[in-house]
């Protein structure tokens, strides 16, 4: 089974979420120099919720219920800032710090047995899929990225010096994707034939998510319920609900179907939107009859959100239809949500 953590004909309706929306304001400087900063990125991390700074460097971003993810504070220069008790404020001073260049250099310059051209075919495969949704998209500034291959261990590492731009034109978004780690560990690699059998993709970082011009064109939105349905987070949002066969999921264990909730333990918690998650044991999922998914815990439990939000990801491993995801193949976490 192919792991994959990730720190993604018919038109499908479902009826949305409406969420109280809040408001959090703040100032962002410099922190050596106690002056403004203009422009720096404020956003949810893996939502379409994000602004920028003014030239007092305050900003004011609006969320609802529905967003759990962390408030990330990026800009050219400085160490991020992340930001997980936004809701206990109204107002914040974020102060940045001047970051260190700790990117590996030597990436640029050394013989590891693969062209850059062909580590980036690399990946581009397994950070931004195989799917027709991955292969449209498009990395703007695919010159930032640092791209190494470890013969010795069959891995191939990325990072970048910058945020990366990505274009996916299917699901007409814009996405800047913070890469903080990337890995991608081989079973078997011949460098002579480029054959490469892939043993587990890891990969990490924020991201935000900004709608094309065209972005509301019917074609867009059936393309975005396709990459929803039977998704992680279509699951997540399913098991929360206990509502898995009525979407259409069959939990399988041995090569029969069973009852999922014999398997899975979904429990509320007091004075929190989360409920726990146990499992009883390896199980597959099979979506739509055709879909086919295994998942696998090296944690004893899990917390989900209602909006399909969970936590921790590390532990938690898909293979299958689900674990083949990757960037191209994700819809942002406020997907389907709609304010009031």
């Amino acid at each position: 089974m192919n792991k994959m953590i990730n720190k993604l004909g018919l038109i499908f309706f479902f009826l949305p979420w409406f969420c109280v929306s809040q408001t959090l304001t703040g100032t962002v400087i410099d922190k050596a120099t106690q002056q403004p900063l203009e422009t720096v990125a404020v956003y949810f991390n893996n939502t379409t919720i994000g602004t920028t700074t003014d030239h007092k460097g305050e900003f004011s971003i609006s969320y609802t219920d529905a967003v759990q993810s962390t408030l990330v504070i990026s800009f050219l220069g400085f160490e991020k800032v992340y930001v997980d008790d936004f809701r206990l404020k109204k107002n914040i001073t974020i102060e940045l710090i001047e970051a260190e260049n700790a990117l590996d250099e030597v990436y640029v310059a050394y013989d590891d047995g693969l062209t850059r051209r062909q580590k980036l075919r690399l990946f581009r495969k397994e950070f931004l899929g195989t799917s027709k949704f991955g292969k449209s998209c498009k990395i703007l500034n695919e010159d930032d990225l640092l791209l190494k291959y470890d013969k010795g261990n069959k891995a191939l590492y990325a990072s970048s010096k910058v945020v990366l731009k990505i274009k996916n034109k299917a699901l007409g978004y814009l996405i800047t994707y913070d890469l903080m780690d990337f890995e991608v560990n081989f079973r078997y690699a011949d460098l002579n034939s480029l054959t490469f059998t892939v043993s587990s993709v890891t990969f990490f970082g924020t991201s935000f998510f900004k709608e094309l011009e065209d972005s509301k064109k019917s074609k867009i939105e059936k393309n975005r319920s396709e990459v929803y349905k039977g998704s992680v987070q279509h699951f997540m949002r399913s098991l929360y609900n206990k509502n898995l066969r009525e979407e259409g999921y069959f939990i399988f264990s041995d090569g029969f179907v069973v009852d999922e909730w014999s398997y899975f333990n979904v429990e509320s918690l007091v004075n929190s939107d989360f409920k726990k998650v146990t499992l009883k044991d390896k199980v597959s999922i099979l979506y739509n009859k055709d879909f086919q998914s295994e998942l696998l815990l090296e944690i004893d439990e899990f917390y989900v959100d209602i909006y399909g939000n969970y936590t921790p990801i590390i532990g938690l491993f898909f293979g299958g239809a689900m674990g083949s995801q990757r960037v191209g193949d994700t819809v942002p976490l406020d997907y389907g949500i709609l304010k009031t």
